[in-house]
């Protein structure tokens, strides 16, 4: 409990305490899991936000997509103040005065037109395939949202347990600082007493003052963890973050699934679901450059008023309607071959889109695998290196014992603290080596969503 104590307050001390110094007065405070931390990440890291925003808006272009087979409708007007009028050179023949030309106006000095069209599609091969892809389209950009999120997620969860991992690594540091200060304590009286040599209080001494020094190293690098988790929960740096959980909420060990390769656990994985509809796309890619060899249909309409005077008051007195209905046949019948070979070029990246599919199979399933191995040997090897430490614990005692009784060195003593804090860093690498392979391996499973 003493331990705990003062572990907590060195944190409150060198982090929290220095974090508030440079926020400002009505900086929040978050107690936070590490599930909060991603949750929380989800609405404020920006990757995952502008992820979220090309969602919104490839909503927006399916709903473009679909309003193309409306009714297009589209009103025009228009006037003209002739200040001069046109003049026409009629033949003279008409007049009885052949070889020459007569001039002859036409027209009055103002008009004005009113006109409302409308086109519907009756058959268009490329707006039938955009309407069929629509799905597919807003389909590709959420599944980029959720690989946004995933990312997001693993290195939230990276950075959380770093956190962690430091706080147990202050927790050992303090627990042999408070032996070596307990021994150089007992080694000065012993040099009083004529029992022990200077030297030998120098060397504990020495050790003593290393380890001071790393505890200060380490709990500033805890504070630069904490803005790095910020960081990438995308929290202001100013904010007050507690974290909830502890190393012993987190479950280490082998379970049946993780010690078998699932061959089809690729099918999990969001990029591997990129790549299908990325495909589908390429495919109705390919439609669509076949629908450019088929005619197009549309329907038209249109309803224009025409307005002419000489007199600008007494213009919109006088109307001149016309309106007709109607339809337009496109037919393609020779663009050079290039329709040919658009399709061609599309096709090819079908095939290169199915051998990606192929090649990321493989890939992923390697990646498990690897996964899989690193977390099984990162587990032995924290199993290993807890009991080394219990190991180096235990020598260090028995040294100590055979110090006090005259038949072991201070030396000998000194050894063995350096064995338990050896054994203790090995340890600390070896508790982030597992946290970080067991992430590893829930995003090789498929497992973070």
């Amino acid at each position: 409990m003493k331990h705990i104590i003062l572990i907590m307050s060195l944190i409150s001390a060198s982090v929290i305490q220095g974090f508030a110094q440079q926020a400002k007065p009505d900086s929040q405070t978050y107690n936070f899991s590490v599930a909060d931390c991603v949750s929380y990440a989800y609405q404020h890291q920006d990757s995952v936000v502008n992820a979220g925003l090309d969602v919104t808006s490839a909503g927006y272009h399916v709903k473009e997509i679909i309003g193309q087979g409306y009714p297009q409708i589209s009103g025009a007007a228009s006037f003209q103040d002739y200040l001069k009028i046109p003049t026409t050179l009629i033949p003279g023949e008409f007049f009885g005065a052949p070889g020459t030309f007569i001039p002859l106006k036409f027209g009055v000095t103002y008009q004005s037109n009113l006109s409302l069209t409308a086109n519907q599609i009756i058959f268009d091969p490329s707006y039938l395939v955009g309407l069929a892809g629509r799905r597919t389209y807003k389909e590709l950009y959420d599944r980029s949202y959720t690989r946004s999120k995933i990312a997001v997620n693993v290195n939230v969860t990276k950075a959380y347990y770093q956190v962690l991992v430091s706080i147990e690594e202050l927790r050992l540091l303090q627990d042999d600082i408070d032996q070596l200060k307990k021994q150089v304590n007992e080694t000065t009286a012993q040099n009083k007493q004529g029992v022990a040599e200077l030297i030998d209080v120098q060397r504990i001494t020495v050790q003593y003052n290393s380890l001071v020094t790393k505890k200060e190293n380490t709990i500033r690098l805890l504070s630069l963890n904490y803005e790095l988790l910020k960081f990438q929960m995308g929290m202001p740096i100013e904010s007050n973050l507690i974290l909830k959980d502890k190393l012993g909420d987190i479950q280490l060990n082998l379970t049946g699934s993780d010690a078998v390769t699932d061959t089809t656990a690729y099918r999990n994985r969001i990029e591997y679901g990129l790549l299908e509809t990325q495909e589908k796309l390429n495919e109705y890619d390919v439609k669509l450059k076949k629908g450019q060899f088929l005619p197009k249909l549309t329907a038209n309409a249109s309803y224009a008023a025409s307005y002419q005077n000489n007199s600008f008051g007494q213009l919109y007195k006088t109307n001149f309607p016309s309106s007709y209905v109607g339809l337009t046949l496109n037919v393609p019948v020779f663009t050079g071959f290039q329709h040919k070979y658009q399709l061609k070029q599309s096709q090819i990246t079908v095939e290169k889109a199915q051998n990606n599919l192929v090649a990321t199979k493989n890939a992923l399933n390697l990646e498990l695998s690897k996964a899989r191995i690193t977390y099984i040997n990162g587990l032995q090897t924290l199993n290993d290196q807890r009991k080394n430490m219990a190991l180096a614990a235990e020598v260090l005692r028995v040294a100590k014992i055979k110090y006090e009784q005259g038949v072991g060195s201070s030396l000998e003593v000194i050894q063995a603290q350096t064995a338990l804090q050896d054994a203790d860093n090995t340890y600390i690498q070896g508790l982030y080596d597992a946290l970080v392979s067991k992430v590893d391996l829930d995003k090789a499973y498929g497992r973070i969503k």
